[in-house]
C-alpha cells in the first residue's frame, strides 16, 4: 500500500511539473486581464456609499424636525472621522480661532 501510495505521489508530482511547464510557455500568448470587472465593482461601491450618505442625512433631518419642529437643522458631524469639529451657526470655524 505504501508504494502504491508514493507512486500515486510521484504521478502528482511529475504531471504538476508538466502542467507547470505547459502554461509557463503558453503565458506570454495569453490576453490580458481585465480591468473591467474591477472598475464596475469600484463604481457600484461609490454610488452605494453616496446613496446610503444621502439616506443617512435625511434621516438625520427628519429625526432633528421631529424633536426641534421650525428650527434648521444643524450639520451633521461626520461618522468616521474622529478629529476636531467645531460647527458655529451652521458653518465651521475657521481654523485660526
Amino acid at each position: 500500500m505504501a508504494s502504491y501510495l508514493w507512486r500515486k505521489y510521484a504521478d502528482y508530482l511529475y504531471t504538476k511539473w508538466e502542467r507547470t511547464l505547459l502554461w509557463d510557455m503558453i503565458e506570454p500568448y495569453r490576453r490580458p486581464k481585465s480591468f473591467k470587472p474591477l472598475v464596475t465593482i469600484y463604481v457600484a461601491a461609490f454610488y452605494t456609499g453616496v446613496i446610503a450618505s444621502a439616506i443617512t442625512e435625511q434621516l438625520y433631518k427628519e429625526k432633528y424636525w421631529e424633536d426641534h419642529p421650525g428650527e434648521a437643522v444643524p450639520l451633521m458631524k461626520p461618522k468616521f472621522y474622529g478629529g476636531p469639529w467645531k460647527v458655529y451657526k451652521g458653518d465651521t470655524l475657521p481654523e485660526n480661532l
